[in-house]
């Protein structure tokens, strides 16, 4: 499950409740799946969006999404530092960037406009909606490892476009759990 870290506050929030709460006043959403479990670590791009074909079609109706997928990372990836390049530093969206975490581990920094820079550490059966113009970057847990279906508003929106604020320099990519960094 999820949790948030606000450092400027030496606060970590691990209740579902506290964290849609907290994230809700910067615009962003978060939910969980429970029951996430039934698919195999192997299963196809296809069969998970077959099987949370439902879930999709509503947020697809909620949110405007047009589209789906899966991106599946792993430390044998082609070019995945290249790849990882593009999102751990600060950035923005001309729409919103929508994931649901099927395996694997990962961890968004969020610089909101108003408050404090916090991160949200995501795992299996987490869902979160960083609207469009939010400065945020990425990271993966050391295990480099995670799946998730992505929705989009149109495709080619998704692209970064970079503050140079050097903020995100100023944060270590810690995750949370045994087997991370």
């Amino acid at each position: 499950m999820a949790s948030v870290t606000i450092p400027a506050e030496d606060r970590t929030l691990t209740n579902v409740g506290e964290i849609s709460d907290f994230l809700s006043q910067f615009g962003i959403w978060y939910r969980r799946f429970e029951g996430s479990d039934s698919l195999s670590d192997d299963a196809t791009n296809e069969e998970i969006l077959a099987a949370y074909a439902e879930p999709i079609d509503k947020l697809k109706a909620e949110g405007g999404y047009v589209t789906a997928d899966v991106i599946n990372i792993q430390p044998t990836t082609p070019n995945l530092e290249v790849m990882l390049a593009k999102f751990d530093r600060e950035h923005w969206h001309d729409e919103d960037e929508v994931r649901f975490i099927v395996k694997g581990s990962g961890l968004f920094h969020v610089h909101p406009k108003e408050g404090p820079v916090f991160r949200i550490d995501v795992t299996k059966g987490d869902m979160i909606n960083v609207p469009r113009g939010t400065m945020h970057w990425f990271h993966l847990c050391s295990d480099r490892t995670i799946r998730a279906i992505r929705l989009f508003q149109d495709i080619s929106g998704w692209t970064p476009h970079y503050s140079e604020s050097g903020v995100d320099d100023k944060f270590q990519p810690l995750c949370f759990g045994p087997s991370y960094v």
